[in-house]
């Protein structure tokens, strides 16, 4: 069986566009995969975190995974910072990076170019940490969308630059893009990604909105002035995303939802669809707090560290031998 691996950050509540674009999926894969879902900390500590939201944010995003569909008897969800090889690794791979392919990452440029304070050593370095949390698990598939998809080039020719330095211990990632229609975007600017660092409250819809406060944001969402229900990325991106939201929720075609609301108005559509969205987060949210409220998450976390950490062991132990480090035995 392949193995497949994704880390999602802890710096904020996800949205529903995380949840349609990453997370729905990943309840549906993992029986065809050996799957590591890593709370990536470690990476959110690259730009300044409150200590005290950042640890609760990480038990959200842990009950986040597990509400998706995350099933701990299929899957390894577990804490990067307790996982010491991800930065062993990282560091390796560090060494054998150039500062010239860091600086190209075009999120480290648009990072630094927000910092007003000096620029962070560890932006810089980020995307050798994110290379060592796929290689140490023998990593065959990483789902990625477009806003990754450099990281993971990069991740590949580290991978193929060790391996030919060194040995051959590396497994060669690749990208699996999300499927189509799994982009969701702004909901008053739908040619923007949904985002949940946006400022605006109204552009997005957390996973842990009070549901009729995220129903009303559907019912607000820009669509356009001629009211004719159909799917049209370029000329009608408004009504495309909604109706790219609610066949993901209900898993009703496209298609038949144009069909559906073919004689009907955006009004009537947008009610349907709030309803929709107000019934998932109440389901959702139910099923996040069960978790969130129980002893059984930190269970979960534990079993996830101790399994994460047998299976990185071997990998950074066979780069820490190709590389010299240590004493030979």
């Amino acid at each position: 069986m392949e193995t497949l691996f994704s880390g999602i950050q802890p710096s904020g509540i996800p949205t529903l566009g995380n949840y349609i674009g990453a997370l729905k999926q990943f309840g549906e894969v993992q029986d065809d995969y050996d799957c590591f879902f890593c709370i990536v900390d470690q990476h959110a500590i690259t730009v300044a975190q409150d200590r005290l939201k950042l640890r609760k944010q990480i038990r959200q995003l842990a009950a986040i995974y597990l509400a998706s569909g995350i099933d701990p008897e299929k899957s390894t969800l577990f804490i990067q910072s307790e996982v010491p090889a991800h930065v062993q690794a990282s560091w390796m791979l560090t060494t054998i990076a150039s500062i010239g392919e860091l600086e190209r990452m075009t999120q480290f440029k648009d990072k630094a170019q927000k910092q007003t304070e000096g620029i962070p050593a560890g932006l810089l370095t980020y995307p050798p940490l994110m290379a060592a949390d796929i290689v140490i698990y023998n990593t065959n598939i990483v789902p990625v969308g477009d806003d990754q998809k450099q990281h993971i080039e990069l991740t590949r020719n580290l991978v193929d630059r060790f391996n030919t330095r060194f040995n051959d211990i590396l497994v060669k990632p690749e990208i699996r893009m999300p499927k189509v229609g799994g982009r969701v975007m702004s909901l008053q600017d739908p040619t923007r990604k949904m985002s949940k660092s946006d400022d605006n409250q109204k552009n997005f819809i957390s996973l842990l909105d009070e549901p009729n406060v995220a129903a009303k944001k559907i019912k607000s969402a820009v669509t356009d002035s001629d009211g004719i229900i159909q799917f049209d990325r370029e000329n009608k991106p408004g009504i495309s995303n909604l109706l790219s939201i609610y066949s993901s929720l209900t898993d009703e075609s496209v298609d038949a939802l144009v069909e559906r609301y073919k004689d009907a108005g955006y009004g009537t559509f947008k009610v349907d669809l709030s309803e929709v969205v107000k019934q998932f987060l109440t389901d959702f949210q139910e099923r996040y707090n069960a978790f969130y409220n129980s002893d059984q998450l930190d269970e979960i976390l534990d079993e996830g560290r101790d399994k994460a950490q047998k299976a990185s062991f071997k990998t950074l132990k066979k780069m820490e031998k190709a590389m010299g480090l240590g004493r030979k035995r």
